[in-house]
């Protein structure tokens, strides 16, 4: 959420930056008019309130009894116009605070103007491209064929867009998960197992709702809201906390189930288990203070891309465009891995700085070690990475022309003995 100041004091470069995102513009200036209201009628509730308690203190000491009920009765219509106003101030206020809520973040001065995904610049380019003496098989033909992957079984269970895992593929899978959990640990976060059900402000502090309500799964019945993604806990765990300075910069990971309601087509994208409703991801976090956090979007980005380099898949880093930019960032990293079953670059983590957007929905701030006022943290996520993408490419990437597939030196501790699924 930006600050109602910000916007107030910048109005014409936060609509600019509405218009780079391909955003109407308009509610701008309807928050600074909400925000004038407010503060009219703040005003105006503050004088009236000052003048009955001046009132009240010269009726305690009036003593002609027909003044002091003149004064009294004149208190009486003074208080229902104060009670009027306290409700006026009120629905203003919830206007304004939901108007805020709509307004996506400001994005990065280096943030490229572009329309969609199409205009994500290649940053860099690591390793390249496999070539088989054979033609490579896409996953959707090699699982099946090792007995790996089933989508009839996804389809009888839950639907389209559902698969079950089964045997090595399963093993695989969560050999990912565990490999991934423990390089992230190493590099410094700490590991979290959060609930995959959160409360309504968990989401909104996270910038989930307003915004996304349409592609969340809900409980009605318990108002449990399934996490689309764990850096939808990991902002929660501390919304309402005051962190230390000395603590900063706190990194975190977690592993979860993802649940959303993807809005999909048939076509190439969401072939195979490229696309689904409910998907594993390994999320990496961070809170640390404002100016380091480009610093820390880099250090996040490199984690990320170290994922892909040990796992031996070649991979390229893309700066998104302000018309891919998702709400809540402020500047944006894809990574990319290469499918040669697929022939296809794959997302495999989107690495974002989200500046102080969530720690202002969630309240979370930072304790200077000098003593002065607290401050806003500033939060960064990223996947670490994404899954069943992620298990694409090491399907496709390492098969054989025999159509099995050799397992990746660093997951081989996690696979019981298994070094080539048959």
């Amino acid at each position: 959420m930006l600050d109602i100041k910000f916007i107030r004091e910048q109005a014409e470069f936060v609509k600019d930056s509405l218009a780079k995102r391909h955003m109407e513009t308009d509610v701008i200036d309807s928050v600074i008019a909400l925000d004038e209201k407010r503060r009219e009628l703040i005003l105006d509730v503050e004088s009236k309130k000052a003048e009955r308690n001046a009132v009240s203190k010269e009726i305690g000491r009036m003593k002609d009894k027909e003044s002091r009920e003149s004064k009294i009765s004149a208190m009486r219509n003074l208080g229902d116009n104060i009670a009027a106003l306290d409700e006026e101030l009120k629905t203003v206020e919830a206007e304004l605070f939901d108007a805020l809520a709509g307004i996506p973040n400001i994005p990065d001065a280096d943030v490229p103007i572009g329309l969609d995904d199409k205009d994500n610049v290649v940053i860099r380019t690591v390793g390249e491209k496999i070539s088989f003496d054979f033609e490579p098989k896409a996953h959707w033909d090699l699982g099946p064929a090792l007995g790996i992957l089933d989508f009839d079984a996804g389809v009888k269970l839950a639907g389209t867009r559902f698969y079950v895992l089964e045997g090595a593929g399963a093993r695989l899978q969560r050999a990912l998960i565990f490999w991934m959990l423990d390089l992230h640990i190493r590099q410094g976060y700490r590991e979290f197992y959060p609930p995959w059900m959160v409360r309504e402000e968990v989401m909104f502090a996270s910038g989930q709702l307003p915004k996304f309500a349409d592609n969340l799964y809900h409980d009605h019945q318990e108002d449990f809201w399934w996490v689309p993604t764990a850096e939808v806990p990991l902002t929660g765990i501390m919304m309402g906390e005051v962190i230390e300075e000395a603590e900063l910069p706190m990194n975190l990971t977690s592993y979860t189930a993802c649940f959303r309601r993807e809005k999909m087509s048939a076509g190439r994208d969401v072939r195979g288990m490229k696309r689904g409703h409910q998907f594993d991801k390994v999320e990496m976090y961070k809170y640390c203070k404002p100016e380091n956090a480009s610093q820390e979007l880099d250090n996040m980005v490199a984690d990320a891309a170290k994922t892909c380099e040990e796992l031996g898949l070649t991979y390229r880093v893309l700066l998104q465009s302000t018309g891919d930019l998702s709400f809540g960032s402020h500047k944006t990293y894809d990574i990319e891995v290469w499918a040669p079953g697929c022939q296809e670059w794959l997302e495999v983590s989107s690495i974002s700085n989200i500046g102080q957007f969530q720690a202002r929905r969630a309240n979370i701030k930072y304790r200077p070690a000098d003593g002065s006022a607290l401050q806003f943290v500033n939060t960064l996520n990223g996947s670490g990475l994404g899954l069943p993408r992620t298990m694409i490419a090491v399907m496709e990437n390492y098969q054989q022309a025999d159509g099995s597939i050799v397992v990746p030196e660093v997951l081989k501790p996690f696979m019981g003995g298994i070094e080539v699924i048959r």
